[in-house]
């Protein structure tokens, strides 16, 4: 084709105005999100005004890291077509991306190469720790320090963003009645009321006071909903509950999430009543975002849309997009389905692009919160990566907070604490020589080997003579996050050399229980036992030298009532991070009195599970008559837990006294309950005074007790103070099966004491 020369003025004239324009449109860009001026609502509309219908969907498409970023750029497969996704626009998040030069390599392609230059919010598993690790979220709700577990999560974020990290997927809010789902160490266990005030403190910890932080992350709280009430503790198995259940167990802490200002939630694995959560209306539109008023996004889990056509609810990914889309749910972590399918179900009518622009305004609206239009770069510092990570400051943090989730289950002839002088004591089981475990599950951005072990940590008490034998394995080999663990369950070959140094000593301190990896996510156990051999090993240390302190390491609830009738003195450590050993010694030695409480109900036996304390009464809770058998009961096993929830031990004992209520609900909607509590052993200790209460008579039939307020306090020997709480509406009330918020008049027990078992009482009416 010939051109003449007013054919080429005039293409030069139309590139030339292209330019110009393009380039005032990219200056129009860049001057929206950076405006000093405008309110952060309208930087995202002006940017939204500016995307197309792709740009907008791929906000919603998160990855994971796919290729070795400070490397070449991938060039075949799944990877290569990724990679033009993110150098298009087509990526609005990116995890499993850590380290500041990782993290700057891939925002740069997202700033810098693509036409809107709109940032990546990169994700990770911040779930307890990040390269130092605090001790898993199970421990830390049993040290009942709301104080201590907010720290924890700080420094969690410091060191987490110091890496170039600016969101997580904690705190998980999930309550749990059943240990043998392994996800109850993620989480704060069986209480609403409890699980709730962790759940605050976990954001506030994560998010700071200022999001904009270059040392603070955007929290996440996470499942929604029902995932902890999976049937039979299997992991991602079905939920069917009911509407009270519902209301008044699994949802408020999410509520409280809510309105402490989380800025995103991640839906379940699980269904919910027949419908998966990820493309659950109720939960994420009709629940969350319009009744509850969330501003924040939602993620969901990994693959979790695409999991929808195995549950049967979708019959391909095009239909899971659907449904996931039109439910509410903004962000697709790794099904791919939404980058898809999302564009033409738009265009053919079946989602509506309002729903898109929804979705994508609270992705922006986090991200500019952030304050990364302002600095993309922000996060990536790396002098601030290694003044941060694995500081003293952090360390010291997460050593407290260690001390302080040990509970002390028996101290029978207060074998406890031990003497720092003068004694020969054997220390058995391959848990206290393990550098690993304590790290616990959920500790991706830690190196192996890096806890402080408990024979470390015994070893600064110079004072007596420590041998450690092993006695048998836990596990038979190394093991990864995504594979099964190999319990050793017949290699009984070190019990002899145990056995000998235990009679050779005056104590012997057994750390027995699971390995780190034996609870967490797709680790449900059918038997809630010590794993393996252990159990054999007890025994047989046991025939030979009955001064055992039992120092109990898992991340749940396990089933130990041999050790309970025979052990003197049994220590619940959990798996308590990098600082492990040393808290554990500090406690054993009684620089640190225990002042931790449970979060869960420990079994006699596995088949009482679920167990817990905050049951309906039913119709016939007692034997009418000596031997009868029509009742609420097991005929072959106790009805009673063999620990209940809010229980732990002192070195000290405290005495609860003079219970008084002053209701003046009428006048001012309050009931101020107020308790002496005495120290009445030879140590200083802290006690967490915990309150219940029992609604007796209801339109919507209440438990038998309900936690409502506790308070922990530091007494001298022979002291004596006064606690008061005081009982809102907020405490008295509940929800109805609409699941409207009521307060009912009538009479109400309350009860105040040590743990859920508390016998002190009164009486109230409002």
């Amino acid at each position: 084709m010939k051109y003449n020369i007013l054919n080429v003025l005039l293409i030069c004239v139309i590139l030339v105005t292209s330019c110009k324009n393009s380039s005032e449109s990219n200056q129009s860009i860049d001057d929206t999100k950076t405006s000093k001026t405008l309110s952060v609502e309208d930087k995202v509309e002006a940017l939204l005004s500016k995307m197309t219908l792709e740009e907008k969907i791929g906000q919603m498409n998160q990855y994971n890291g796919f290729w070795d970023v400070t490397g070449p750029a991938p060039s075949d497969g799944e990877a290569e077509k990724k990679y033009e996704h993110l150098r298009k626009g087509y990526v609005g998040s990116m995890i499993n991306v850590k380290g500041v030069k990782d993290v700057r390599a891939v925002q740069k392609i997202a700033v810098e190469e693509t036409r809107l230059g709109i940032p990546l919010i990169i994700g990770f598993d911040v779930i307890h720790g990040f390269k130092t690790t605090s001790p898993i979220p199970l421990a830390e709700a049993a040290s009942w320090d709301l104080e201590a577990i907010k720290n924890s999560a700080e420094v969690a974020a410091k060191e987490a963003a110091a890496s170039g990290i600016n969101w997580t997927f904690a705190p998980m809010v999930d309550i749990s009645r059943d240990a043998r789902w392994g996800r109850v160490m993620e989480g704060a266990g069986e209480d609403p009321f409890l699980g709730s005030k962790i759940g605050v403190a976990r954001v506030q910890g994560f998010q700071g006071e200022d999001l904009s932080s270059p040392l603070t992350i955007a929290a996440c709280a996470k499942h929604f909903a029902g995932y902890g009430f999976a049937e039979s503790g299997k992991d991602y198995n079905t939920v069917d509950v009911g509407t009270s259940t519902l209301n008044n167990i699994i949802l408020p802490p999410f509520k409280a999430a809510s309105d402490a200002g989380v800025r995103t939630f991640m839906n379940s694995f699980n269904e919910l009543n027949g419908i998966p959560a990820t493309g659950n209306k109720m939960l994420q539109r009709d629940i969350l975002k319009e009744k509850w008023n969330f501003d924040g996004f939602v993620v969901s889990d990994w693959g979790s849309i695409a999991e929808m056509i195995a549950h049967g609810y979708a019959k391909d990914g095009k239909e899971a997009a659907k449904y996931a889309a039109n439910a509410g749910s903004d962000m697709d972590m790794e099904s791919y389905l939404y980058v898809e399918h999302l564009a033409a179900l738009v265009k053919e009518g079946k989602v509506e692009e309002t729903l898109i622009d929804d979705a994508v305004r609270r992705i922006l609206k986090v991200k500019f919160e952030l304050g990364l239009f302002d600095d993309p770069y922000k996060y990536c510092n790396a002098e601030r990566e290694k003044e941060v990570i694995g500081s003293e400051a952090i360390n010291n943090t997460v050593l407290d907070v260690a001390k302080k989730s040990i509970v002390l289950l028996k101290n029978q002839n207060q074998l406890l604490p031990l003497k720092k002088e003068g004694q020969k004591i054997a220390v058995i089981g391959a848990l206290a020589d393990d550098k690993t475990s304590p790290l616990g599950n959920w500790r991706l951005a830690a190196e192996e080997g890096t806890a402080v072990s408990l024979l470390e940590g015994l070893k600064n008490y110079t004072g007596n003579t420590i041998t450690y034998a092993k006695g048998a394995d836990v596990i038979t080999e190394n093991t990864s996050f995504a594979k099964e663990v190999k319990i050793n369950e017949d290699d009984t070959s070190g019990f002899a050399e145990a056995v000998a140094l235990a009679k050779s000593s005056d104590v012997v301190i057994m750390a027995l229980g699971e390995h780190g990896m034996q609870s967490g996510e797709g680790r449900s156990r059918a038997n809630l036992g010590l794993p393996g051999v252990q159990q054999q090993l007890l025994e047989a240390v046991y025939k030979v030298n009955k001064n055992i302190v039992l120092v109990l390491h898992n991340g749940r609830p396990l089933a130990i009532d041999w050790a309970d009738q025979n052990i003197p003195s049994i220590l619940e450590v959990w798996q308590l991070g990098s600082q492990s050993g040393n808290a554990i010694a500090q406690v054993l030695f009684g620089d640190y009195n225990p002042s931790g409480k449970l979060p869960m109900t420990f079994p006699k036996n596995v088949n009482q599970v679920p167990i817990y304390y905050n049951y309906k009464s039913t119709g016939r809770p007692n034997m009418p008559a000596p031997d009868e058998v029509f009742w609420s009961h097991y005929t072959d096993q106790t009805n009673l837990p063999l620990y209940p929830f809010g229980y732990g031990l002192s070195y000290t004992t405290f005495k609860y006294d003079n219970l008084k209520v002053e209701n003046t609900f009428a006048e001012n909607k309050t009931v101020k309950v107020s308790v002496e509590i005495s120290n009445t052993g030879n140590y200083k200790g802290k006690e967490v005074a915990q309150l219940y209460i029992r609604d007796l008579f209801a339109s919507v039939t209440r438990p038998v007790r309900e936690l409502k307020g506790f308070e922990m306090i530091e007494l001298e020997p022979n002291q004596t103070k006064t606690v008061t709480f005081t009982l809102t509406k907020e405490e008295l009330g509940f929800y109805d099966n609409l699941g409207e918020f009521i307060i009912e008049k009538g009479d109400f027990k309350v009860f105040v004491g040590g743990d859920s078992s508390a016998k002190l009482s009164s009486e109230f009416k409002i």
